[in-house]
């Protein structure tokens, strides 16, 4: 199965993790948020295998710049529609393989398993 990788081309983390899969020789398809948006089921089944807390990145200027109400109460319908909306708050990268989903980059965690 070819890896789905989900991110941002600019971001730090995504071209680690980018770099990391072509030294291992893992085939990937890139999918960009900020070109082709995020998916609702795709965040839903994601929020599903890895919990949507994980999914939510709130050191990310994006969320910081939320008006406060949105910032509030957040739960998982909210989270999700948040994200739908605004994907650059999507951890990066979320990688869908055999075995599940991986959100972020830790090569250990990677390693493991792909």
């Amino acid at each position: 199965m070819t890896i789905q990788f989900y991110g941002i081309p600019n971001c730090d983390t995504v071209k680690k993790a980018r770099k990391w899969l072509e030294a291992k020789g893992r085939d990937y398809a890139f999918h960009d948020y900020k070109k082709e948006g995020a998916d609702a089921d795709k965040l839903a089944a994601w929020a599903d295998a890895v919990g949507w807390e994980k999914l939510l990145n709130k050191r990310g200027t994006t969320f910081r710049k939320l008006d406060e109400a949105d910032k509030a109460d957040i739960d998982r319908a909210k989270a999700l529609r948040l994200l739908e909306e605004n994907p650059s708050m999507i951890k990066r990268p979320v990688a869908e393989h055999a075995g599940g989903v991986l959100v972020g980059f830790d090569a250990q965690e990677w390693e493991a398993a792909l």
